[in-house]
C-alpha cells in the first residue's frame, strides 16, 4: 500500500500551435472560464480540472494532446450549438450500452488539431 497515493487530476495540458488562436476557441466556443494566461499559456477551469494551453517548450512537446473527454448534459444540444465554428468528426453517435445506461459520443478538432470529444450518458 502506498504512503503517499495519487489523488485526483490536477492539470492536464494541452500543446497549441498559435496560443491566441486557443485561448479564443476554448473560451469562446468551448464556454470554459479562463482563470489566468501569460504570452505562452492559458489556464481554464474545467469544474475543478484546470486545462492549460501552452506553447510547446521543445520540439519533444509539439504533438497532439491525448483525446479529453468534456461530459455535456444534452450532448445533441451541444453539438447543434457549436456545428456553425467547431469541427465535428462525425454526428453523436452511442458508443456503449451498460444497462439501461446509454454512452453517447462526439468528436472534434480544436484550432491546433488536437482531438477531443464531448460524451454524455443517458438513461434510456
Amino acid at each position: 500500500m502506498q504512503s503517499n497515493p495519487v489523488q485526483k487530476i490536477g492539470q492536464i495540458g494541452i500543446p497549441v500551435k498559435n496560443i491566441e488562436r486557443a485561448t479564443a476557441f476554448y473560451q469562446e466556443k468551448l464556454g470554459l472560464p479562463l482563470l489566468f494566461n501569460t504570452d505562452t499559456m492559458a489556464f481554464f477551469d474545467c469544474e475543478g480540472v484546470r486545462l492549460l494551453l501552452t506553447l510547446p517548450e521543445n520540439e519533444q512537446f509539439a504533438h497532439p494532446s491525448s483525446v479529453i473527454y468534456l461530459q455535456v448534459e444534452d450532448l445533441k444540444a451541444k453539438y447543434e450549438e457549436l456545428s456553425d465554428g467547431v469541427q465535428f468528426i462525425g454526428e453523436p453517435h452511442v458508443v456503449a450500452k451498460i444497462g439501461d445506461t446509454e454512452t453517447w459520443m462526439v468528436f472534434f478538432k480544436d484550432t491546433e488539431e488536437n482531438t477531443h470529444a464531448f460524451m454524455s450518458e443517458v438513461v434510456a
